[in-house]
């Protein structure tokens, strides 16, 4: 992956609207709506797999079919190919399933399983310090690859999971740029895939995206802008939209710090639970805080797939596993 500043193209900066929002139980509403439904939390939790052989992880299978009538519009179940097993696709392309991944899921089911998990950087080093005699080094960097470009991984970095070593702790959060471009993979192939026009719920993730990323908007939008102008514009959309939010957000903090009234009794004014309020509430101060922090310099991003899995995630190599 390309350092994030290497495609940057000047832009304005959509700034948040000029005129102070009015304070209302819909502005609020709104604000609660936009917070909930959050699409980024576990992807592929229940998402079947069956690499290491037939009746392995059976439980998850289950689990798999009774998710897909509850969870078919969640918009990272919406982004899977297929609720088909690898193999079964495999097959179908006449192709073999590949057997360092097979060995990779009986090593570690939980990071290579039915739930995919994001890997730290440095796994390929860790996995041939323990397995080195088992693996050729040139066939396990091309299943890493083929692992870290496929949309179920890319669907669980785009969520914004956490890395993990290979005895499933975390170890460093993902970086706003992995999960602003994973996201946007995800996306594009499900748009050439079904022939939909993904616009709109793309721009939802993307909000949720900026507001998760611990950037200023203005930042972000620096940070994630590429050559890409129809990538920009949605781009120029969603960091609009997170200012607009964050207008309405101080609006409602500023009317709660004028109201005289405690969370609980602001929250009734406006029809809102005591629990949306303080979200509310917290995501204002939170902004607050990050208007008054100054901007932080882009850092470089990995480069080498084989070091860092998310690395795949910005190569133009076609979806080779689901």
């Amino acid at each position: 992956m390309t350092d994030a500043t290497d495609n940057i193209v000047p832009t304005t900066v959509p700034q948040a609207p000029a005129s102070e929002p009015e304070v209302t139980a819909a502005a609020a509403a709104e604000v609660v709506a936009a917070a909930e439904g959050d699409s980024n939390a576990e992807p592929n939790r229940r998402r079947r797999s069956r690499r290491g052989g037939k009746g392995r992880n059976r439980a998850a299978g289950q689990d798999a079919g009774a998710a897909q009538g509850k969870d078919a519009s969640a918009p990272a179940a919406a982004a899977a190919p297929s609720g088909k097993p690898r193999e079964q696709r495999q097959a179908r392309a006449g192709a073999k399933p590949n057997p360092v991944l097979e060995r990779l899921f009986q090593l570690y089911p939980g990071l290579f399983g039915a739930r995919f998990l994001p890997l730290k950087r440095g796994v390929y080093e860790d996995i041939v310090a323990r397995h080195g005699s088992e693996f050729e080094p040139e066939a396990l960097k091309a299943a890493m690859g083929i692992h870290a470009r496929s949309t179920r991984y890319l669907e669980c970095v785009a969520a914004g999971l956490p890395r993990h070593d290979l005895e499933g702790q975390v170890v460093e959060p993902m970086a706003p740029e992995h999960v602003h471009h994973a996201l946007m993979e995800v996306y594009k192939r499900r748009r050439l895939r079904n022939g939909q026009d993904v616009s709109d719920e793309l721009r939802a993730r993307l909000v949720k995206a900026i507001e998760a990323s611990g950037l200023r908007r203005d930042e972000y939008q620096l940070r994630m802008r590429t050559r890409d102008e129809a990538a920009n514009a949605l781009l120029d959309d969603a960091v609009a939209e997170a200012g607009r939010l964050a207008a309405r957000r101080e609006a409602m903090l500023r009317a709660f710090e004028a109201s005289g009234k405690d969370e609980a009794q602001f929250a009734d004014m406006y029809g809102m639970t005591h629990k949306d309020a303080a979200r509310l509430l917290a995501g204002a101060r939170r902004d607050r805080a990050m208007a008054a922090t100054p901007s932080e310099a882009p850092t470089e991003a990995p480069s080498s797939p084989a070091d860092d899995a998310d690395a795949a995630a910005s190569s133009p190599v076609p979806d080779q596993a689901a």
